[in-house]
């Protein structure tokens, strides 16, 4: 048993993704908490489809397709976020149109790209096991920059979270936290497309926020179980994807979604048994 351990963390490639799934559980779980609790998950839906409409056009122009990704995402969660507050547009509206279109653009530029069209597996659904040191680093600058942002503005992001028209009597600078916050909820999609890919971002942004929710109802605690649910499933994942030579992507979010089942099942046992007794 220890051998076999050793032989699966011998590779460099597992060292990489081990690391990354830690960046990622620190990244998801400040991001995918303030998702979960504020409501936001069908626009983070459309944030992470829109996605995909940078991909093409950077693909087309010979760029890389994260950064044609980063730029589309950012500016598409700046216009969400700049609707949802002027009411010009009913949000849902917005964000179904936004995240057709998005896909629809992508498709359509790398279609138009001379030569062969390129595995869209790839971007769709993503391989933690393909992680580089370039997306290693951008992972640790990102997730940096999420837990100071949010040491730092800690109360504000909580009553924005619970509600933000009780926090703007309160005089909290509700646009600044609440552009930040859609500006890294783009950087955090667009820098986990590698690891799960587009299709199952949402996941992994929501099934650990929901599980720890399930457990606790106070936001501090959500996003550090958050953290330690992705990470575990990540790296219950990564072996799973390893052993049977699957998509890393998709086992990871099965993981999560087992684990989820289990907190569910157990969350509904206990009331029952709190039933009976009253």
């Amino acid at each position: 048993m220890i051998e076999a351990v050793k032989q699966f963390f011998q590779y460099a490639f597992i060292q990489n993704a081990i690391i990354s799934a830690f960046l990622l559980s620190v990244i998801t779980g400040f991001i995918g908490s303030y998702i979960v609790v504020r409501r936001l998950v069908f626009l983070s839906g459309g944030i992470t489809h829109a996605s995909f409409g940078g991909i093409g056009i950077a693909w087309y122009f010979g760029l890389n397709p994260i950064l044609g990704a980063t730029v589309f995402s950012v500016f598409s969660a700046l216009g969400l976020e700049y609707l949802s507050q002027g009411r010009t547009l009913r949000e849902d509206s917005a964000i179904g149109m936004l995240w057709s279109f998005g896909m629809a653009v992508g498709i359509l530029f790398v279609f138009l790209t001379p030569g062969y069209a390129p595995n869209l597996m790839s971007f769709l659904f993503g391989s933690i096991l393909t992680i580089s040191q370039t997306d290693i680093l951008l992972l640790l600058i990102l997730a940096t920059l999420t837990l100071v942002f949010f040491v730092a503005f800690y109360y504000p992001i909580l009553f924005v979270a619970f509600d933000s028209d009780f926090a703007k009597t309160q005089n909290v600078p509700v646009k600044f936290i609440s552009y930040s916050l859609a500006v890294l909820i783009a950087l955090s999609i667009v820098f986990a497309i590698r690891a799960v890919g587009i299709i199952l971002i949402i996941s992994l942004l929501t099934i650990p926020a929901n599980i720890a929710n399930i457990v606790t109802h106070r936001f501090r605690r959500i996003i550090v179980l958050s953290a330690l649910i992705s990470f575990f499933s990540i790296v219950a994942g990564i072996a799973i994807s390893f052993r049977l030579n699957v998509p890393s992507g998709a086992t990871i979010i099965i993981t999560m979604m087992a684990f989820y089942l289990i907190a569910k099942g157990i969350q509904l046992v206990r009331q029952r048994i709190f039933t009976l007794k009253v």
